[in-house]
């Protein structure tokens, strides 16, 4: 059974950092593309960033191009979100989820399994 338990959020104050983790099991994590979401109290559910099974190839949503960086480490079985230069606006639970297929993608609908979530609080 697949399993994804995400780490790493807080309390941060705007302009700091925060890297966040997401431990995988139950699956053959080199496999298969992940990615990061978040969602905002009262909104829908976000794409944040998207990489391919070797890591050769991202994505990002344009309000965190150049702030956010995703990486994965294949051999920990285990995906990053290295959040720099946090906002407000940045403040949500962020999600890691694992998409069935080797390629990227930033639509929700593609992913098939999901973490329960890290809450991210940026104070201004």
């Amino acid at each position: 059974q697949v399993q994804l338990v995400e780490s790493g959020g807080g309390l941060v104050q705007a302009g700091g950092s925060l890297r966040l983790s997401c431990a995988a099991s139950g699956l053959t994590f080199s496999s298969y593309a992940m990615g990061w979401f978040r969602q905002a109290p009262g909104k829908e559910r976000e794409f944040v960033a998207a990489i391919n099974w070797r890591g050769t190839r991202t994505y990002y949503a344009d309000s965190v191009k150049g702030r956010f960086t995703i990486s994965r480490d294949n051999a920990k079985n285990t995906l990053y979100l290295q959040m720099n230069s946090l906002k407000p606006e940045d403040t949500a639970v962020y999600y890691c989820a694992v998409r069935f297929n080797t390629l990227a993608s930033t639509v929700r609908t593609d992913y098939g399994s999901w973490g329960q979530g890290t809450q991210v609080t940026v104070s201004s």
